[in-house]
């Protein structure tokens, strides 16, 4: 089984914090589609006839996209692959693309899942981001998906600024429990370089995120979440029982996925390969029927690092019987490593398997670097 995902790289604005390779002009977004369908064909092989169980349409805002856009995406990959009948195929949203026209159209389509980019229940907030949606729109997109039959949703939520006390922070989480969403990701906001974000704060037009702030409000995160009965089952991911996202939770336990598009990464187990992160780089190359990709060959560390960093972030943990068939015997060194955490209580072992304590979840990123080889 294996994954693709499809990266739509057109957004109405930039939002403050985000580096993802995006453009917000559609000037040459039906040559990028022609580009897509170009590569896809091109790319058949790269999974070696894997059966593809999960589509992914991200962005940038693929919402953009119209239903017969989407349509002849999906179909040209069902063309090229076998994919499963009952696939997880899902879109990435914006709240002001999804009115009930769009939403209408979309049910002529096999898409099956939303993850909706919600972001705040807070117009001041969603201002302060620069997104284009506001509160009402939010709140409406997700009412409307699911009269019209959606119930397979999930919204994004960031904590960890400056406009978003405690009170603010309790509100946005009990309005997605209201709304009876069965799948959140939530994510600090993180300062990235190149952005706007990091601009303002180089300026000092705005104060630099606060590390306390954000490990509080992560806390208070995964208190609410277990009060409602979600599975914590990666670290900026929840769900009620049974709504993982299939597509992500693959990315986390090393199953291989096809990435098309520009800026779109692709792993099939023994090599890692990104295309360009250019738009007209990426129309050019292939128009002339050449992948924009780099490649690299993982070595045996690469695997074993990337398994380590990858699985510690889940609920289902680090095997240490998949750390041996990687390199016969690395367990030992990364037990050794692992001590120091054990005796923190910041992680704990049953069995095989490794998993983070709700306190290690605060140093997840740490401690994985900790335990490379």
């Amino acid at each position: 089984m294996a994954g693709i995902y499809i990266h739509i790289p057109f957004c109405k604005q930039a939002c403050h914090y985000c580096d993802f390779h995006f453009s917000t002009s559609l000037k040459y977004k039906d040559d990028l589609l022609q580009a897509l369908i170009k590569e896809i064909g091109l790319q058949k092989t790269y999974l070696a006839g894997e059966t593809i169980e999960t589509i992914y349409f991200g962005g940038g805002t693929p919402s953009i996209l119209s239903a017969d856009e989407l349509n002849l995406l999906i179909g040209t990959i069902t063309k090229q692959h076998t994919v499963t009948a009952n696939a997880e195929i899902t879109i990435e949203a914006n709240p002001d693309d999804l009115d009930k026209a769009k939403l209408q159209a979309l049910r002529q389509t096999d898409i099956n899942r939303f993850s909706i980019g919600i972001q705040s229940f807070f117009d001041e907030d969603l201002m302060w981001m620069n997104r284009v949606h506001r509160a009402a729109e939010a709140e409406a997109s997700v009412k409307r998906a699911q009269d019209l039959g959606f119930e397979n949703i999930t919204v994004d939520l960031i904590y960890g600024y400056p406009l978003l006390n405690d009170t603010k922070w309790k509100y946005n989480l009990d309005k997605v429990f209201e709304l009876d969403i069965p799948h959140i990701s939530s994510y600090s906001m993180t300062v990235e370089p190149q952005t706007a974000l990091a601009s303002f704060i180089k300026k000092k037009k705005q104060a630099p995120m606060d590390d306390q702030q954000s490990a509080e409000q992560f806390v208070l995160l995964m208190d609410a979440m277990q009060s409602h009965g979600f599975e914590h089952y990666e670290i900026s991911n929840f769900c009620k029982p049974g709504h993982y996202s299939r597509h992500n939770s693959n990315y986390w336990k090393g199953v291989k996925y096809l990435g098309i598009g520009p800026s779109a990464h692709s792993f099939n187990g023994e090599t890692r390969q990104w295309n360009v992160p250019n738009n007209a780089k990426y129309i050019q190359s292939l128009e002339k029927a050449e992948i924009p990709a780099e490649t690299e060959l993982l070595t045996e560390t690469d695997r074993l690092n990337e398994y380590t960093m990858t699985s510690l972030r889940t609920m289902w943990g680090l095997d240490l019987k998949k750390i041996n068939i990687i390199a016969a015997g690395a367990d030992s060194p990364l037990i050794k490593a692992a001590e120091p955490f054990f005796e923190k209580g910041w992680i704990e072992r049953r069995e095989d398997i490794i998993t983070l304590t709700a306190m290690g979840k605060l140093y997840a990123d740490h401690i994985a670097s900790e335990l490379f080889f």
